[in-house]
């Protein structure tokens, strides 16, 4: 049977017969687009009696508010956590760690010995420098004093002799300093290499909290110690590559993710579930409260005191804020497939392989899958602002999952890449969405305003009258029929004073797109060679005194 904590307190002061120091790691990781739920799985075996389970290996930045622990086997008792005076503990190390540490303390004692030859070199140089000086002043002044030509000549020759030899010396004793000092510099160098590959691996924290959990038993029992907690230093991101085969009219979408730790451990052999839920954020809905309205006389609008405009601006920073997983070297991704299940709330992906993803450094990728749904290809075009038409893959998502928001979408037309897009939102089951695919550059658009007046500047001259005439043509200059959609507007009023009228030709085949008001849509075949013109005319009109907008 087993027993769950859900409340951590203070050290137990009842005697405890025996303790039993645990070392653990996080054995499978459920992450969310923000936060991970962690599992540690710990053995253990305890005699008859009470006695005391301590882990020292937890993070020092674990929740313990947050722990969850369960035992196997025994009943469990009072679960405490500590983050200060936790006692100290001997880390195993691994043998590359080991390596790379020994490669450092190697090079560290090479550059010791050598920056000694190089000041032993420059302490020569000086004590030749100091032969030199004391050989002119032997040469000059009262040394000189009383002796004969003979002797005084063989003063000079000694002289000669010894300032030669001791520039000779220092000029010898200077190469040897550059030959050192040249040795320091590769020496330095590879000392940095080896302080990076030992950092590159002493990539886990160094500061722990402590678990102790009381467990008592009847008789001698071994078992599982679970102990679960959620984090917000971890998430995945999903990303997308999708790939159209034109001809066929199939949109194959291969899902992948990518996944990011700052824990303060390393993760090994790990197993790992991907979920959509989102813990970290609203969970329930809010709730509506009576909206009570009255009249009051005008007052004159009072210029905004600075508090307000401070709450103001906080208000709108807080709605605009969003969570950002920080970027990382990316790893070589990880290829197999994922189990994925949807229960209509969320989409769970279950990775078969077990994952290593190191605390702060790795940017994991790794592959979900491929699902594959009918699309149909369209060119889109939107004269208003492009010059060019543009494919689009139109699909509905009967792929029995969502395709979740992501920034992360590469594109592939027939086997070519021709770049990259952004999922602003989630496709779900059923959804209907239109995905690009790229320019087709023998699609020309042309959008011609035929004529405008603004009221007293155009053949008009009455101030409350606005009118605009474009003309829109569409060329296939490719050697294929495309279907098309062209998009443009109109403007449109809420208000009865501003009328708005329009004329079309051809008429669209849908007003209010999207539902987006004024947004016109017309759909046509387009053969090679061919141009399809449509004329568009709107009109405004407005009371005298009135001001448009």
């Amino acid at each position: 049977m087993k027993f769950a904590f859900a409340v951590i307190g203070l050290f137990p002061t009842v005697l405890i017969a025996e303790t039993f120091p645990l070392e653990s790691d996080v054995t499978s990781a459920t992450l969310y687009p923000q936060g991970a739920t962690l599992v540690r799985e710990v053995p253990y075996s305890i005699p008859a009696g009470k006695h005391e389970l301590v882990l020292t290996d937890l993070p020092r930045g674990t929740p313990l508010e947050l722990v969850r622990v369960e035992l196997s086997a025994g009943k469990l008792g009072s679960v405490t956590g500590r983050t200060d005076f936790v006692p100290p503990r001997d880390e195993a190390k691994s043998a590359e760690i080991e390596a790379a540490e020994g490669e450092v303390e190697r090079l560290e004692s090479a550059l010791r010995v050598a920056e000694q030859e190089v000041l032993l070199i420059r302490v020569e140089i000086d004590g030749t420098n100091a032969r030199v000086e004391f050989l002119k002043k032997l040469g000059a002044g009262e040394t000189t004093a009383g002796k004969n030509a003979a002797e005084l000549q063989a003063l000079a020759l000694m002289i000669d002799e010894q300032t030669l030899a001791a520039r000779r010396a220092a000029h010898e004793a200077h190469f040897r300093a550059g030959e050192a000092d040249r040795a320091l510099k590769d020496l330095r160098e590879d000392l940095d290499k080896a302080r990076q590959t030992l950092a590159a691996l002493q990539t886990g924290g160094t500061d722990y909290a402590m678990l102790s959990v009381t467990a008592s038993a009847d008789a001698p029992v071994t078992g599982v110690m679970k102990v679960s907690y959620l984090v917000n230093s971890a998430s995945w991101q999903p990303i997308y590559d999708m790939r159209l085969d034109k001809d066929a009219g199939k949109l194959s979408v291969e899902r992948g993710a990518f996944i990011g730790q700052y824990t303060g451990e390393d993760w090994g052999d790990v197993k790992l579930t991907l979920s959509t839920v989102r813990p970290s954020q609203q969970v329930e809905p809010r709730e509506i409260f009576a909206w009570q309205r009255s009249v009051t006389d005008p007052q004159v609008a009072l210029p905004k005191s600075r508090v307000q405009v401070e709450a103001s601006s906080l208000s709108k920073r807080a709605v605009s804020d969003e969570s950002v997983v920080a970027g990382a070297p990316m790893e070589e991704p990880v290829f197999a497939g994922a189990t994925a299940s949807y229960d209509g709330l969320a989409v769970t992906y279950d990775y078969p392989e077990r994952v290593n993803v190191a605390n702060r450094a790795d940017n994991l990728r790794i592959t979900l899958g491929e699902v594959t749904t009918d699309a149909n290809v369209q060119a889109f075009a939107a004269p208003l602002y492009d010059e060019t038409g543009f494919l689009m893959a139109s699909i509905t998502n009967d792929m029995g999952e969502l395709i979740l928001p992501s920034s992360q979408v590469s594109l592939f037309l027939d086997g070519r890449f021709v770049g990259q897009t952004q999922l602003a939102d989630v496709i779900p089951v059923g959804g209907e969405a239109d995905i690009p695919f790229g320019a087709i550059d023998g699609l020309r658009l042309k959008r011609t305003v035929k004529s405008r007046n603004e009221g007293d500047r155009g053949m008009i001259s009455r101030s409350t009258e606005l009118s605009e005439e474009v003309t829109i043509e569409v060329e296939n200059l490719t050697g294929e029929t495309w279907p098309v959609q062209v998009f443009d507007r109109v403007p449109f009023s809420e208000q009865e004073e501003l009328e708005i009228s329009y004329i079309a030709n051809p008429r669209p085949s849908v007003e209010d797109y999207d539902d987006k008001r004024g947004v016109l849509q017309w759909s046509f075949d387009l053969k090679p060679g061919a141009t399809q013109s449509i004329s568009l005319k709107h009109e405004l009109e407005w009371p005298e005194g009135k001001v448009l907008k």
